[in-house]
């Protein structure tokens, strides 16, 4: 699953590894390697969830023993670190400006020149998101050296599990090709430095795929094109790196009518190549997986198992084929999988007779989740997985397989047990944090795709996993009541009902008995008041807001509540709740509990889509109002009048956490800009000076939907972020 953006917003660590060492299994456990301090004198480390969203593509080196990277739709780049057994970012320096090249969309590694790796950037094709980079690294990533493009690519975008599109031409270690959705193919003769358009048989269309993959066979470069309608091509090559023709006697039909990955097996000289109906990660009914011998020309249908018919339970067993890797050492050797089979759950296959017999690795898994516990999905047991489209196999171990889902990487060293190897990545879009003043949990934090997290260690992913009873896929609305912490409320997308409250700060949960009829098609964000006796739900611009006094055992609409506004409960009084209008710029408040809500503060910056009302902690009618555009104001009069804070450019998002020695106001914590630098800053002084406490290689994209502090830990600092997880830092 992967959560975009909502508008436009969307919402260099590490160190080169040894070339040559040894090699261990991805995820095998050791002790979290040790944060390095940020410039800024931070130390910045990951929340550990465990994965978390959808990993795209896997590449282990094929000549240096135990490095491999890995790719995500909106998360960045990692290279695995066998020395610390785990994965480690490679594009955290990427900033605000550039969150849209946090969506990777293929890589490529030389296998001449181990320590050169590619990777070409870029979520969305559309307007408003920017044109695509390559990052080229000649160190594995610990530095990189930027080339933007002139065409987007779309590596959140449909397709975005096939590839890999970026290819390091196998005649000569200079040419690099890369593959785009709208703008054909590009290459570059100078590593990567500068790009041209080359001369491509095929026409782009309007599916937005073009071509899908890039694969060396031998010294020719094959291309896979997206764009085909089922009878014309739709896989060429080039033997000369100038002329390209289509390859004869390919497949052709609704099951092969995108190749989505391609894999070739230097000691048979056959090329295979995965099938399906559609692009994927969603919406594939058909599929196959064929194989060409380079040498004779000849096709030859290995499809283990043809979609179509129907299950035990009447559902229709239709999916595609998705990965696909050979073993480097063991002729005729190699591994498939399936991509969009919910019924039957999507598997891998293996086969070590080029493709003439099958067996599924799944009928006989055994499934270890216990590092990952959200991965059950609040079930019995988890999945073998979903949108698997990105597989590996190692080409020093024949028995050590990878594979990407929907929301981790899956691997076994002896092809029946199989544990997440996910350790260092985190990609959840984070949308709520929450940090109560007391308790086991340091953080509650609300996702998109994987609902809510109880966080009793900051170091493990959640041991409760997802929060349950119900599970949400997207987390909506995450409130806590101040002067009765414990108590908590959720709101999200869920199948089981749409909203919950806890009584043990978020540990376990009990769904509230009823829900408006909005809260089934719109829910939104959800706030209860200090002392936890009445809950205000908000649903969209389309619908009125409700308010309960009963857990949700019971609901009314309220009138006067400013449509699609989220409400802000005042931590003191628990008569006091407030709401800000953006399509009027008007702040609104009530004195009776939410029954009704009137206005105050008139002529603020209205249309404006990212903005934020938060209340000081221990504080009555003392609001701040963040607004991307127009920087910070504050009121200390419950909303009836605003000040321009003039230390602050722009503001993201603001959040409190405990105030330093001696000083009497909680630290502020903001995402913003006190000048033309949008960055991570914290203030001791209500405001009046802020110090950046993030610095050029800890940025993370896009950190506009939460920041707060600890309210128990001077300068604990957590951000949310889009793809990154949570972040959090402390002074060093």
């Amino acid at each position: 699953m992967r959560t975009l953006p909502i508008s436009r917003r969307a919402v260099l660590a590490g160190t080169a590894a040894a070339a040559a060492a040894a090699s261990l299994p991805l995820g095998q456990g050791r002790a979290q390697a040790a944060a390095t301090p940020a410039e800024s004198g931070y130390r910045w480390r990951n929340v550990v969830q465990g994965g978390t969203g959808f990993i795209t593509g896997v590449l282990f080196h094929p000549s240096v023993r135990g490095l491999a990277y890995l790719r995500t739709d909106i998360g960045g780049a990692y290279r695995w670190d066998d020395r610390a057994d785990r994965w480690i970012p490679l594009t955290d320096h990427l900033g605000w400006d550039d969150w849209n090249l946090l969506g990777v969309e293929a890589m490529a590694v030389d296998p001449a020149h181990p320590n050169r790796v590619y990777l070409s950037l870029g979520a969305y094709t559309q307007s408003w998101a920017g044109n695509g980079a390559v990052l080229r690294s000649d160190d594995r990533g610990a530095t990189w050296k930027r080339t933007d493009l002139s065409v987007r690519l779309g590596a959140n975008e449909d397709g975005r599990g096939c590839g890999e599109r970026l290819l390091v031409d196998p005649r000569d270690s200079d040419t690099v090709w890369l593959g785009t959705r709208h703008d054909g193919l590009l290459k570059s003769t100078d590593r990567g430095a500068t790009w041209q358009a080359v001369s491509f048989p095929a026409a782009p269309s309007a599916t937005g795929q073009g071509v899908t993959l890039l694969v060396a066979v031998g010294r020719s470069v094959y291309a896979g094109w997206g764009d085909s309608d089922g009878t014309s091509a739709n896989l060429y090559r080039t033997s000369d790196g100038a002329t390209w023709e289509a390859v004869p006697g390919q497949p052709t039909g609704t099951a092969a009518k995108v190749p989505i990955r391609a894999a070739y097996d230097r000691h048979t000289r056959e090329l295979y190549v995965t099938y399906a109906n559609a692009p994927g990660p969603n919406g594939q009914s058909d599929g196959s997986v064929h194989k060409l011998r380079t040498a004779s020309g000849k096709w030859t249908e290995v499809t283990p198992v043809k979609p179509g018919g129907t299950t035990a339970d009447g559902s229709a067993d239709s999916f595609g084929y998705g990965g696909v890797a050979v073993d480097a050492r063991r002729p005729g050797t190699l591994v498939v999988s399936t991509n969009n089979r919910w019924s039957l759950v999507d598997t891998l296959y293996r086969s070590t007779d080029g493709g003439r017999t099958w067996t599924s690795l799944k009928d006989r898994a055994v499934l270890d989740v216990s590092e990952t516990p959200y991965l059950k999905w609040g079930a019995e047991q988890p999945k073998f997985g979903w949108w698997i489209q990105a597989v590996g196999l190692d080409p020093f171990d024949s028995r050590h397989i990878v594979y990407g889902t929907g929301a981790t990487l899956y691997g076994t060293r002896d092809l029946k047990h199989f544990a997440p190897e996910i350790r260092g990545v985190e990609e959840a879009s984070i949308r709520q944090l929450v940090s109560p003043p007391t308790g086991e949990a340091h953080l509650l934090s609300g996702s998109g795709d994987i609902g809510v997290m109880y966080h009793e260690r900051l170091t493990a992913s959640p041991s409760r996993g997802m929060a349950s009873n119900p599970v949400f896929g997207t987390s909506t609305g995450l409130s806590l009541a101040t002067a009765t912490p414990s108590y908590v409320v959720r709101a999200g997308w869920g199948d089981h009902g749409n909203g919950a409250y806890s009584n043990d700060g978020g540990k376990t949960w009990t769904p509230f008995k009823t829900q408006p009829a909005p809260a089934k098609s719109a829910p939104g964000p959800i706030a209860t008041n200090a002392d936890a006796s009445v809950l205000l739900w908000s649903f969209g611009t389309a619908h009125p807001a409700h308010r309960s006094t009963d857990n949700g055992a019971t609901w009314t609409e309220i009138p006067t509540f400013p449509k699609g506004a989220a409400p802000v409960a005042d931590p003191l009084d628990p008569t006091r709740c407030y709401a800000f209008d953006t399509t009027t710029g008007t702040l609104f408040a009530s004195t009776d509990s939410g029954r009704t809500f009137t206005a105050r503060a008139t002529g603020l910056s209205s249309g404006d889509t990212e903005f934020q009302l938060v209340a000081a902690p221990g504080r009555t009618g003392d609001l701040w109002l963040s607004l991307k555009g127009n920087g910070l104001y504050r009121s200390t009069d419950g909303g009836a009048t605003f000040t321009k804070v003039s230390s602050c450019h722009a503001a993201h998002t603001l959040g409190f956490g405990k105030a330093a020695r001696g000083a009497s106001y909680p630290a502020l914590y903001m995402a913003g800009a006190t000048d033309a630098i949008t960055a991570v800053y914290r203030s001791d002084d209500e405001a009046k000076t802020w110090t950046r406490i993030n610095d050029d290689r800890h940025q993370w994209g896009w950190t506009g939907a939460a920041i707060t502090g600890d309210p128990r830990v001077y300068g604990r600092v957590y951000i949310a972020t889009n793809g990154r997880g949570v972040q959090y830092g402390e002074p060093a």
